[in-house]
């Protein structure tokens, strides 16, 4: 039972905090919700800031999770661009950066995750980005109307999700685009080679310019503006400006400040919940990028950094918080728009995990789905320009059953036929 007198905190105010705090509310939590977060922007979704913001195509007032009043009108408190610098379970109570202290009788961590910095000389120039917070698609989107007016050089260390997408978007203002990517393919960890290549020729067709099998190791620059870019092989790049597109990390300073359980490094990291996503300390629960849950149904701890997850993993903490039974097992989902390419994924096929691939329709046209197979069960299904099936792929990862690869090869055999 939960008591109309206590204080629920959420550290975090992204997504995945905003999300529980207005579960708590929809489900009838009448205590205290405090909601903190570091940025001054009101809780916003970050996909707009490598899609439809950041190509101009979307305003900015539609990233925000809620209008500017709605907190208010929910007796929700925010504390805004206030860091949480301390955490003491004994006492309950956290500290913000200018010295308050807040107690709690329930805490949500969605402290969400930090992009990953380039470790080589040169990235103090101005001209040297990243792209996580809203504040910085804001920089990077006047800096690609420049560098589009200018006939300028952009070069995206990373060929991940980030790093195409900006890609696509600086194509669409007329920037010059190399990308260096160490592996041999685009999102090669996550598609794995058979599929790399499809994004290889996507944007290639599009003017950019990929070097594979290298990484920067020095960005040259003068009077603090980047001038080019060095990669390990020796060859120079010309750049007005270089963006850092090589992951991220989980923000789990104030849990290794707490000595909650972290998950280990080669299984995500993070803060270790279980599946109600609930911590060490009983009181305390993470969701969205921060979190490592253990994953009811694909058997395995998960950290994932994805929309989907911070849009579901906050509500079922949430949840977990009010004293409701919760098993998160949602499919893991995530989406990408490049050019005329839209795509959706759904699953999860680590490399080794699966022992064949298996498309139906025209991967040439850029019209198919590919499914991850392990011994005939579907892992993992990826639709692109194939619309309305993404429910239908989710229910063969979940069914676990054993297809035949050359009928789920075929269009013609509708993915209905296997659900039955």
């Amino acid at each position: 039972m939960v008591d109309a007198h206590e204080t629920f905190v959420i550290v975090g105010a992204g997504l995945a905090g905003a999300k529980a705090a207005e579960t708590l509310r929809a489900e009838g939590f009448t205590g205290r919700v405090i909601l903190i977060g570091d940025e001054r922007d009101h809780p916003y979704e970050r996909p707009p800031l490598s899609k439809g913001y950041l190509t101009g195509g979307a305003e900015r007032d539609s990233v925000f999770v809620e209008h500017t009043g709605w907190y208010a009108e929910h007796d929700i408190e925010l504390h805004l661009g206030q860091p949480v610098v301390h955490l003491d379970r004994a006492a309950k109570s956290i500290r913000l950066g200018d010295g308050t202290t807040l107690l709690y009788d329930k805490l949500l961590l969605a402290t969400g995750s930090e992009p990953r910095r380039l470790d080589i000389p040169g990235t103090e120039l101005a001209g040297v980005h990243h792209l996580r917070r809203l504040a910085h698609a804001d920089r990077l989107k006047h800096v690609l109307t420049s560098l589009g007016r200018e006939n300028g050089h952009l070069v995206i260390a990373g060929a991940g999700w980030i790093g195409l997408e900006v890609a696509a978007a600086a194509r669409g203002y007329g920037a010059e685009v190399t990308i260096v990517e160490p592996e041999p393919t685009p999102l090669h960890a996550v598609l794995g080679p058979e599929l790399g290549a499809v994004f290889t020729d996507l944007h290639a067709e599009h003017g950019v310019r990929f070097h594979f099998g290298a990484q920067l190791t020095k960005i040259i620059g003068q009077d603090g503006m980047v001038l080019a870019a060095v990669t390990d092989d020796g060859e120079e790049h010309p750049a007005h400006d270089v963006l850092a597109s090589i992951g991220a990390g989980p923000r789990t300073a104030l849990a290794e400040i707490a000595g909650l359980a972290l998950a280990d490094p080669s299984e995500g990291g993070g803060i270790a919940v279980d599946a109600s996503l609930r911590t060490s300390d009983p009181d305390i629960f993470a969701a969205g990028d921060v979190a490592n849950a253990e994953h009811p149904l694909l058997g395995i701890r998960l950290r994932v950094e994805h929309w989907a997850n911070a849009l579901n993993g906050g509500p079922a903490a949430a949840r977990a918080m009010l004293g409701r039974p919760v098993s998160y097992d949602r499919v893991p989902y995530f989406f990408s728009d490049q050019y005329d390419l839209g795509m959706e994924f759904s699953g999860h096929a680590a490399p080794g995990s699966y022992d064949q691939v298996v498309c139906r329709g025209d991967v040439g046209k850029r019209q198919f789905i590919a499914f991850w197979l392990r011994e005939g069960r579907v892992l993992a299904g990826m639709n692109v320009n194939v619309w309305d099936v993404t429910d239908q792929i989710q229910q063969l990862i979940r069914s676990g059953r054993q297809i035949d690869p050359e009928l789920l090869s075929d269009p013609t055999v509708p993915l209905t036929s296997f659900l039955d």
